[in-house]
């Protein structure tokens, strides 16, 4: 059964400092693009996780991300460098206020600890990102949460593939109907055709012979025949069926069969000279435009 390349999965990795939550979101993409969006991964572990991604994902655009919930008592990291700026900024402005009045040291301690710990709540200072969230010794239990967000992400698309499945070959099916009453109409087109030939003919009141007349009506009516675009139309839905029904990923292919699709479809409308029929053409390119929307979403 194929599958979807939208999808999503999640899952979580408790460790002793806290909670990672890890979430994949993918959308279509004419190839793999992985996107490892945050900083809470060391180096050495991204290439597992690409290729984690490449060997169970195949295709698409991936977007990985990482969140990190510290536990109430875990052990905070202070940026010492941006609260020793911010303090310096904020005591310079302070002393240039309050250079009208002499300050005792007292005074000057007191207040210069109060900013310490009101600037320690500043969000950007008290940084948690900064800690080594993902060590070797907790490395299993993160890496098992990620296969487990892989494999969520896996079931999200072929239960999206199934919807796709039934909805595209549905649609080609209907082609292969209108293409049916398309067929039904053939010998009232070339009725038609030949009608009116006769009756342009009769109004410019000329004498024909009869059988050079039959040799031009043939020639004419060849180069009005549908029938090699009706055959091959047909082949066309027939090899879309078997491949969408016997490969893993037939994405791209189902994308080359449905160029070749249009281009019988278009012919077809081109050489059709009846109404019934060029409506039939409108209703299989309407059908056959939505199969190639939601094609482009096939794995």
């Amino acid at each position: 059964m194929i599958k979807s390349m939208t999808g999503y999965g999640k899952a979580e990795a408790v460790l002793e400092t806290g909670k990672l939550t890890i979430e994949i979101k993918t959308l279509n993409g004419k190839n793999s693009d992985a996107n490892i969006k945050t900083q809470l991964l060391p180096k050495d572990k991204e290439l597992i996780v690409r290729q984690k991604i490449a060997e169970s994902l195949s295709r698409g655009t991936i977007d990985f991300f990482l969140t990190w919930e510290p536990s109430a008592g875990a052990a905070k990291k202070i940026n010492e460098d941006l609260l020793k700026e911010y303090f310096n900024q904020i005591k310079e402005i302070r002393n240039q206020l309050t250079s009208f009045r002499a300050v005792n040291f007292a005074d000057q301690a007191r207040m210069d600890n109060e900013l310490i710990t009101t600037i320690s709540r500043f969000p950007d200072v008290l940084d948690t990102s900064r800690q080594d969230v993902i060590t070797e010794d907790n490395w299993p239990v993160v890496e098992k949460a990620i296969d487990e967000a892989l494999t969520a992400v896996n079931d999200y698309r072929a239960k999206e593939g199934e919807v796709l499945y039934k909805d595209v070959t549905s649609r080609v099916k209907g082609i292969l109907a209108l293409e049916d009453e398309v067929e039904s109409l053939e010998v009232e087109r070339v009725a038609g055709v030949r009608e009116r030939l006769l009756k342009n003919l009769s109004e410019l009141e000329q004498k024909v012979d009869p059988s050079r007349f039959e040799q031009e009506m043939i020639f004419y009516l060849e180069k009005l025949d549908i029938n090699e675009e009706k055959v091959r139309l047909r082949q066309h839905c027939k090899y879309f069926l078997d491949t969408i029904d016997s490969e893993p990923y037939p994405g791209k292919k189902l994308g080359f069969i449905i160029q070749e699709m249009g281009r019988e479809i278009n012919t077809t409308g081109s050489k059709a000279n009846h109404a019934g029929i060029q409506r039939l053409v409108v209703k299989m390119k309407d059908e056959l435009e939505k199969v190639r929307e939601q094609s482009m979403n096939i794995l």
